[in-house]
């Protein structure tokens, strides 16, 4: 199985249901993603690492972004072109958010660098970015909600710089997916988080829930006061 067979196979099962819910307890953001949104979200910026940064399958796209929801994303985008999700310093292009412009934007000449604002509704920067910094938030906006990959991945492309497509979404993934996503996490399940799902091992905690037919509340800026309330409110049916 592949990421785009799998998100498939869930658009056809069940398109309305929550995929991705996101909480930031600093500023009290909310944000909801059904499966269907999820998708138009991962179609649109799939076409953006396509068009803008002319990017294909076997390359490799670094995600230096915080506990988010653009996170699961890009990460989306990026099995669906067949692009490895790369933790290296040497990435074909990356995605960062405020805090990583420091770090990339000189390096924009040579190198695709797409910045996310992380404001609300996933908006523009309000100042302007340094010179060959696409932003997200302007260029996103443009591309389709629907993506289909000229160039299919199989389940032998690479997923992550250890694992492959299969590894991570086929019927038997990793062991070491099933430990980081939480053993009590079932088909179906909610899995409550605080991990970034765009640093290993915590991008098992949005790919586990997917593959089972669940759903992810991911937190940012956790208030340990708050998490138990999150977690009920959310229905939330275990934590990783």
């Amino acid at each position: 199985m592949t990421f785009a067979e799998v998100l498939a196979g869930q658009l056809r099962r069940d398109p309305g249901r929550p995929l991705l819910t996101f909480y930031d307890h600093a500023t009290d953001e909310r944000v909801e993603l059904s499966v269907t949104t999820y998708a138009n979200w991962v179609a649109k910026a799939a076409g953006l690492l396509v068009e803008e940064c002319d990017l294909e399958r076997g390359m490799s796209l670094r995600v230096d972004l915080p506990p988010h929801w653009l996170s699961p994303v890009f990460l989306g985008a990026a099995w669906t072109v067949g692009l490895r999700v790369t933790t290296s310093d040497e990435p074909d292009a990356v995605v960062c958010g405020p805090d990583g412009l420091d770090r990339w934007a000189p390096r924009a000449p040579g190198l695709p660098v797409l910045a996310c604002s992380l404001r609300p509704l996933g908006v523009r920067f309000t100042e302007a970015l340094p010179a060959g910094v696409i932003d997200v938030g302007v260029e996103i906006w443009s591309q389709p909600d629907g993506f289909t990959a000229w160039d299919p991945p199989t389940d032998d492309d690479p997923a992550t710089d250890l694992l492959s497509q299969g590894e991570v979404f086929g019927a038997r993934p990793a062991d070491v997916l099933t430990a980081a996503a939480g053993s009590s996490l079932t088909d179906g399940g909610r899995l409550l988080t605080v991990s970034d799902p765009a640093s290993p091992p915590g991008t098992a905690t949005f790919t586990e829930p997917l593959r089972r037919g669940g759903s992810l509340v991911l937190v940012r800026n956790p208030d340990p006061g708050r998490l138990d309330s999150v977690y009920d409110a959310e229905r939330a049916t275990a934590r990783a």
